[in-house]
């Protein structure tokens, strides 16, 4: 079993109907999930709407979330001020959670040195195990090969990386170079399949606050050499895979329409991310409708 396990959620942020945090809908959310098949969770990520949260909920959701489940909990504790991430790594590692996320720092688009810097330094500050989060659609920066294999190399609590840069070939590469501890995990949901062909242990997905279930049956498949199994479940995912982020609808604001259809008070995103296309609860029902046909 991979350090996180296999199928971890980057799970939302449930807020009230005024956008304030909602930390027992967060506990509640956090309870199904387990019951639905996932093996982790991520809090406080993109998909938890990071950048809209403060400090300070930021630690009341690490402190809930961690108490409220036993599997492990990887918090988002980084973003583009290293300082700042520093200080929210120390103290959330007070709080019980399992690992770090480490997010290419965005926006500002600090040099491959300037990336390096800041990941050491931030590890440096905790002896929590760190998985690196590379996602250049969203942070305008790629964390290059060669960044991750010296890190994955020299620092011993970087151990894991979520890959969202959707080019395998390129992981093929790192992993060709790093610690055979360091673990890969699949950032991209559509890119899942591809990734575990090339080594990757897990996703850290988004679809898989409804999904978990097929995801996985699709490990299970895949493990037991069953390729024709995991090509199928995977497929009958797809459509989850393209409602859960597009240009009108960005990732979460679809996963949150899609869990107020199943029932979890999980309120609307905070601005800017909102407001709710027209009929996207209508389309999450469908899409859900069709994948539970699906598995038969």
């Amino acid at each position: 079993m991979p350090r996180f396990g296999r199928v971890l959620t980057a799970m939302v942020t449930p807020f009230d109907a005024r956008g304030d945090l909602d930390v027992d809908a967060a506990v509640g959310l956090a309870k199904w999930l387990v019951e639905q098949g996932n093996e982790g969770l991520v809090v406080c990520g993109t998909t938890g709407e990071s950048p809209t949260l403060s400090i300070d909920e930021k630690l009341t959701l690490f402190e809930a979330v961690s108490a409220a489940v036993t599997v492990p909990i990887i918090a988002g504790t980084t973003g583009s001020n290293t300082r700042l991430d520093i200080g929210l790594t120390e103290e959330a590692e007070k709080l019980g959670i399992a690992g770090i996320l480490g997010v290419c720092p965005y926006y500002n688009r600090p040099s491959q040195a300037g990336i390096e810097t800041h990941f050491r330094a931030i590890a440096a500050s905790t002896t929590l195990p760190i998985v690196l989060y590379d996602i250049p659609a969203r942070t305008g920066r790629k964390i290059a090969g060669s960044t991750i294999v010296r890190l994955a190399n020299d620092v011993p609590n970087i151990v894991a990386l979520k890959d969202a840069a959707k080019d395998p070939g390129a992981t093929t590469a790192v992993m060709a170079n790093v610690p055979d501890s360091f673990e890969v995990y699949s950032g991209d949901d559509s890119m899942t399949l591809a990734l575990l062909g090339i080594g990757a242990v897990g996703a850290i997905g988004v679809a898989t606050h409804w999904c978990a279930p097929d995801h996985a049956a699709m490990f299970d498949a895949w493990h037991r050499l069953d390729l024709e199994g995991a090509r199928q479940i995977n497929a009958r995912q797809i459509e989850s895979y393209e409602f859960e982020s597009t240009d009108a609808a960005p990732n979460p604001v679809p996963s949150k329409a899609m869990l107020r259809t199943l029932g979890h008070e999980v309120g609307e995103c905070r601005s800017p991310m909102g407001p709710t296309p027209h009929g996207l609860e209508d389309a999450a029902r469908e899409v859900y409708e069709r994948l539970v046909a699906a598995r038969g």
